[in-house]
């Protein structure tokens, strides 16, 4: 299982990490960790959400710059990920399951009753799906797509997530305030989402924050099925590793190209146009595993032209 990062500008993306998470049956297993080759200080229980916090750490350490940090539920369900993100001032917007526990925004802590001595909330947190449910639900366009504009949905209101310290029956005090933001799409789901965009934040700023995944999903089917990355059969940690950093460096070079062609040309030239990604594949049904997070840049950032240098 593979965490990566993308960095997307201007619908441009770009793979700048690659790292192998280890399930427990590899990290309990030293021979067999050995005999893949993978470096014994490697072999440590981490989660997907650590090692994507690690990554995020790497590139701001190389001064890599991104304005929002986005990534599925497979994430945004790890309080500890989203804490992770806050804590480092970091803008985010992650997917959560629908029945992520949270509380109203107003909720309080009120001294408690009988034997108890720790404040409790004033009200039961309730799921994320319960909370939407009886809110409006309006449709909106976050752009312009090249069958026409993408719209569905949403229904967004403030609320303060189920993630503090257990305080009964496994139940959690208030945490954050964020955003809980709903989008019923138009064949017929739901998916829900938590972001600490500021509470002035639009309906329409929200959904089009969200929906900036798309390109870098579809940069991962591209990684996968057209450059070859979920091709890969053996079982050797270095084999892994090389073969998905020439997968990265093939796609950043042809990100270069494509948007090399989108320049304008010279005095007296015409300009050629460009597909705006580096090829053209449909999603398919099955593919190996892969968890993703994306990293955005700043809107006024330029596209990345070329794969900065690693350690």
């Amino acid at each position: 299982m593979l965490v990566s990062l993308i960095l997307a500008g201007a619908e441009v993306p770009v793979p700048v990490a690659l790292r192998l998470f280890l399930p427990e049956e590899w990290v309990d297993d030293p021979e067999r960790c050995a005999a893949a080759g993978v470096p014994e200080d490697q072999v440590v229980a981490s989660s997907k959400g650590a090692i994507a916090l690690a990554e995020l750490d790497r590139l701001i350490a190389a001064r890599v710059r991104f304005g929002m940090v986005l990534a599925d539920a497979g994430y945004g369900a790890s309080a500890a990920f989203r804490v992770g993100l806050s804590e480092r001032g970091l803008t985010w917007a992650v997917g959560i399951p629908r029945n992520q526990k949270v509380y109203g925004a107003d909720v309080q802590l009120v001294p408690p009753g009988g034997r108890k001595r720790r404040p409790v909330p004033d009200q039961e947190p309730r799921e994320a799906e319960a909370v939407l449910a009886g809110l409006p639900w309006r449709r909106v366009t976050w752009r312009q797509g090249t069958k026409g504009p993408l719209a569905a949905r949403f229904a967004a209101t403030r609320v303060r997530v189920g993630d503090g310290k257990t305080w009964a029956n496994n139940r959690h005090l208030p945490g954050d305030e964020v955003w809980l933001v709903g989008e019923w799409r138009s064949s017929g789901e739901r998916k829900y989402y938590l972001s600490n965009l500021p509470p002035r934040t639009s309906l329409r700023a929200l959904a089009a924050a969200i929906k900036a995944r798309w390109v870098c999903e579809q940069a991962h089917q591209q990684l996968k099925q057209e450059l070859g990355l979920g091709h890969f059969e053996g079982r050797s940690w270095t084999g892994l590793h090389r073969h998905a950093l020439m997968t990265c460096i093939a796609f950043a070079y042809l990100q270069h190209l494509c948007l090399t062609r989108q320049r304008p040309a010279g005095s007296g030239k015409n300009a050629r146009s460009g597909s705006g990604t580096a090829t053209i594949a449909e999603p398919a049904s099955s593919t190996p595993r892969h968890y993703d997070t994306t990293v955005r840049r700043p809107r006024h950032a330029n596209p990345m032209s070329a794969l900065p240098a690693q350690a």
